[in-house]
């Protein structure tokens, strides 16, 4: 009796609807139906938003949207997504990718598109930041997928790797759950803060000019992420974690958000503590939190930048991926996160000349998939 062919995973399902074993150069109607379904995704989330503010959007965003612009963009999205679905169905033989993004953008024409209205209801105690994850999608990928479309690491890579549908639940969490990190992150920083705060010292640290806070803000949360992060490798309960960031096995710019939930809160937590207590003006933090909001991301992806000067002093992606690399070498190296130099006055500067990494991962260990089974592994006896 022969066997009975095996399941297919949701992300090997999924890889297969997006690339249906056809060619996906440019000119065969995948690059045009994959945008089209990211975009008609993208129209229906946002229009899911209108429709439901109070339990969708966050509360310190919902009142600042200029909402004629973004029904505006919503609509434009909408025709865009349709147009793209139009085109991969007139180049592509097979018509999965087309048909899909029609179906979504439909779904998001039928509750309504950019002209839903808004229902006057208040606010809830409990929230996501369906709105927030929208942003970052635009913000993100528009920028680095681009660029690792133009420059990247390893050609061929592609999109749908292995692990990128964890990788992309990884990124809605870390987004939509925004309520849950401003309780457990925001709020313990905000009160222990307040309890370790020198106000003198704080004060003449407010009276220097902007940019010098803000590069202080830059060298100050570097040096916290430098220490909470080697601890992290250095401790094993704490590396029982982390390990889950280092178990992601191809590296893109979805990569660097496979994070563990306790990660992000202990290493966020004491990050942002060590700002507060420093007193640094509210906007030279909140521009910190933009940029490290972006380059996090950045040094992950599959973009092969080159610059010798630059990459010295500024964490670029070679400088990352040698601390995510699975050779020997590669081990307890390349902490920082902005500022290499860190790395260079503690002795775990590794920056090979011209070389990158191998291969990525866990040596000789490999991490469930999926996000649910990630978070719990942890805790596995078997650890």
């Amino acid at each position: 009796m022969d066997d009975p062919a095996p399941r297919l995973t949701a992300e090997q399902w999924l890889a297969r609807v997006f690339a249906d074993g056809r060619p996906r150069h440019f000119g065969t109607g995948w690059l045009s139906g994959v945008l089209g379904i990211v975009l008609a995704l993208l129209a229906l989330l946002s229009v899911l938003c209108w429709h439901f503010p109070q339990y969708l959007t966050l509360p310190e965003l919902r009142e600042r949207y200029p909402l004629a612009l973004v029904r505006l963009a919503i609509d434009i999205g909408l025709l865009a997504a349709m147009g793209l679905a139009g085109l991969s169905m007139l180049l592509r033989k097979r018509k999965a990718l087309g048909v899909t993004a029609l179906i979504l953008a439909g779904a998001a024409l039928t509750l309504g598109a950019g002209g839903a209205e808004i229902p006057r209801a208040g606010s809830s105690v409990i929230y996501l930041g369906l709105d927030w994850f929208v942003l970052g999608v635009l913000s993100t990928a528009a920028i680095l997928v681009p660029l690792e479309g133009a420059f990247p690491l390893r050609r061929g890579q592609g999109a749908f790797r292995r692990g990128w549908l964890t990788d992309t639940q990884y990124f809605f969490a870390s987004h939509a759950l925004a309520q849950l990190m401003s309780v457990a992150v925001l709020a313990p920083a905000v009160a222990l803060g307040e309890m370790l705060a020198v106000p003198s010292a704080q004060a003449a640290v407010q009276s220097l000019p902007w940019l010098v806070q803000f590069a202080l803000c830059v060298l100050v949360a570097d040096l916290a992420q430098y220490g909470v992060h080697r601890a992290f490798h250095a401790i094993p309960l704490l590396w029982r974690f982390h390990k889950v960031h280092h178990s992601v096995e191809t590296m893109d710019w979805l990569a660097g958000s496979r994070l563990h939930l306790v990660d992000v809160i202990v290493t966020r937590g004491l990050v942002l503590l060590a700002l507060l207590v420093a007193g640094f003006a509210e906007t030279a933090l909140y521009a910190y939190l933009a940029l490290v909001s972006f380059h996090a991301v950045f040094i992950h992806a599959n973009f092969a930048p080159r610059s010798r000067w630059l990459e010295r002093w500024v964490a670029m992606p070679r400088f990352h991926h040698w601390h995510h690399g699975v050779e020997p070498e590669a081990r307890d190296v390349n902490f920082a996160v902005h500022l290499p130099v860190i790395d260079r006055w503690f002795g775990t500067y590794h920056l090979p000349e011209g070389r990158w990494p191998g291969g990525y991962g866990i040596a000789g260990e490999r991490a469930p998939e999926g996000w649910v089974k990630q978070l719990v592994w942890p805790f596995s006896m078997r650890q």
